[in-house]
């Protein structure tokens, strides 16, 4: 179970945040700990020759971490190891259903193996990865109810496997094909600049639609993936997933259900990229195209199968159901200005994700996020780095009819949107280590819904502090 802090909207935050923290410090420690022991990246990124990812804390220790060359002999052998820590304190000092905060983290290990280097099979490789998270739940379910991920390493406390999959390559590597246990967030619908903000994650879209909120972290499924890279400009992936990796706070709680009888999710993306080289002079542009569909059964948000209103006391409750759902998406991340001697992520950065899908059968039919990001502006501090997102969750129309007919003329909230904001100062503090102060705001937490202690208010707009930390190894 999460341990979280609640406190009255009366009480005292800081004071019971304190006694929070206090309750977990060993726990806190003792997986800091842990996270250090197994040192490991859970970057996909390619490493060095001594096995180390481009941007580690290894590299600032004795011998980089390795004092007996192990890393860097199974690398050599084909076979990279890493991890990550990820911990974080955040509250809510206003508003939602209650004032309170939480110690979270998220310990992430993985493995990659090259079949080239172990066997001689060209092309062949493996990856596999597991979480272990601990105190993440609370602020957005209990807190404020919200659809908008308020932290991306939020989920149901468990050890839990991820990814496990193989990819081989063809084509002078120009094709690859994937198949295993997948997370669609791993290669679809994410923007690059977005991912400093705790808030960016697997789009309210998708997460609030489909089945168990689709394959995206802290789920995976089983799943297959074509890409195809036409030249450094152009890619194209194609997947099709099991459409419901099962429940993380029940039925698949461990991510070891592999489920493969429910109606399928496919995802197609295009990509274009421009001026990603390091001596590139122009501005970095990346624009995505994609889309998906889900081939199972949904329900009207709005009719019974006799096409009256769900709210209606004569309705026979069984909500019509319709075979399937779609949806389109587009992903702008764009470079405003690059410094002289400046790579792709350099300078400043705005991006942006729209994405829409029916209203009939969906609770959230519109989703629009995007931020700027200022990167190398601190004298003295080149990798550290500064911005400002929000993102924007609007409720289904037929939802939201369905509010004015159950409340036929009282009073009450009814659904609409919901919105966040968030400003962020990321600081490198040793190549692998960077520390992070935010704030967010909340506008209609879960898209205006009726605070349970008084039905004739929505839950509260609110306000959150925080403080995250992250090292790779």
């Amino acid at each position: 179970m999460s341990t979280r802090l609640e406190t009255s909207t009366k009480g005292s935050f800081w004071l019971n945040l304190a006694n929070d923290l206090h309750l977990h410090s060993q726990k806190a420690l003792g997986a800091a700990v842990l996270a250090l022991a197994l040192a490991s990246p859970a970057a996909r990124a390619e490493e060095a020759p001594t096995g180390i990812p481009p941007v580690s804390i290894a590299t600032s220790l004795p011998a980089n971490g390795d004092p007996l060359n192990i890393r860097a002999w199974l690398a050599a052998h084909g076979i990279t190891y890493g991890s990550t820590y990820t911990n974080e304190i955040l509250g809510n000092v206003s508003g939602g259903l209650r004032q309170g905060g939480l110690y979270a983290g998220k310990l992430e290990a993985s493995v990659g193996l090259d079949f080239e280097k172990i066997a001689g099979w060209s092309g062949l490789t493996f990856f596999g990865n597991a979480f272990q998270i601990h105190n993440t739940s609370g602020l957005r379910d209990k807190h404020f109810f919200s659809f908008i991920t308020i932290s991306n390493i939020e989920a149901a406390p468990s050890t839990r496997l991820s990814e496990l999959w193989f990819e081989q390559k063809f084509f002078a590597d120009r094709a690859s094909f994937r198949f295993g246990q997948l997370a669609a967030d791993a290669e679809f619908f994410f923007n690059d600049s977005s991912k400093m903000f705790i808030s960016s994650d697997w789009p309210t879209i998708l997460g609030a639609n489909l089945p168990s909120g689709g394959p995206a972290y802290p789920l995976a499924t089983p799943g297959v993936r074509f890409k195809y890279e036409h030249n450094a400009n152009w890619t194209g992936l194609v997947a099709l997933y099991n459409g419901d990796p099962g429940s993380q706070f029940g039925a698949n709680r461990h991510g070891i259900n592999f489920r493969v009888n429910d109606p399928p999710l496919l995802m197609t993306e295009i990509q274009h990229r421009l001026n990603q080289e390091k001596d590139a002079t122009g501005p970095a542009t990346t624009l995505k195209l994609g889309g998906w569909h889900h081939f199972g059964q949904f329900k009207h948000m709005h009719f019974d199968d006799a096409g009256v209103s769900l709210a209606s006391p004569v309705s026979n409750g069984r909500a019509r159901l319709f075979d399937g759902t779609s949806g389109i998406y587009g992903i702008f991340d764009q470079q405003i200005y690059r410094p002289a001697g400046g790579d792709a992520t350099s300078g400043i950065s705005v991006f942006s994700r729209i994405a829409a899908t029916s209203s009939d059968r969906n609770i959230v039919d519109l989703f629009v996020d995007g931020g700027i990001v200022f990167a190398g502006f601190v004298a003295n501090r080149p990798d550290d780095r500064f911005g400002a997102s929000f993102i924007y969750a609007r409720m289904s129309d037929h939802a939201r009819q369905l509010d004015y007919d159950r409340l036929a003329g009282a009073i009450g909230p009814v659904r609409d949107y919901e919105l966040t904001v968030e400003l962020t100062y990321l600081a490198q503090i040793k190549p692998g280590w960077t520390v992070q102060p935010l704030v967010q705001y909340v506008a209609h937490p879960g898209g205006h819904v009726p605070d349970p202690n008084d039905p004739t208010r929505a839950v509260r707009n609110g306000v959150l502090f925080g403080m995250r930390s992250t090292v790779i190894y």
